[in-house]
């Protein structure tokens, strides 16, 4: 199912947070493409979105695991944690629009 989160007008190096059905997700624009994946922290639950980026990596608030923001993958600290789902996140007139499987909404 296909989901709008509302305008595509955040900054170089800007990112988010959203609640969205039973996910939480983080939106980042980097390079001027815009990349999402899930919020929480799978290694303690903290929202990826209240960390930084580091270049296409996203480093988190408690503990300074570092996802790569294309793939998800656990750059900084492979064995403390998985890797985080990513979703695509699409512009379509103006908006965010991310696409969720419908037991997910």
């Amino acid at each position: 199912m296909k989901i709008k989160l509302g305008p595509a007008d955040f900054a170089e190096k800007e990112m988010r947070g959203y609640e969205v059905g039973k996910r939480s997700l983080c939106v980042a624009r980097i390079n001027g493409r815009y990349k999402g994946l899930d919020d929480w922290c799978n290694h303690a639950g903290c929202l990826l979105s209240g960390g930084r980026l580091e270049g296409n990596m996203i480093v988190c608030p408690c503990h300074e695991v570092g996802f790569d923001m294309d793939t998800g993958k656990n750059e900084t600290s492979p064995g403390v944690c998985d890797d985080q789902p990513t979703v695509k996140v699409e512009v379509a007139e103006g908006e965010l629009v991310v696409e969720l499987p419908d037991q997910d909404v």
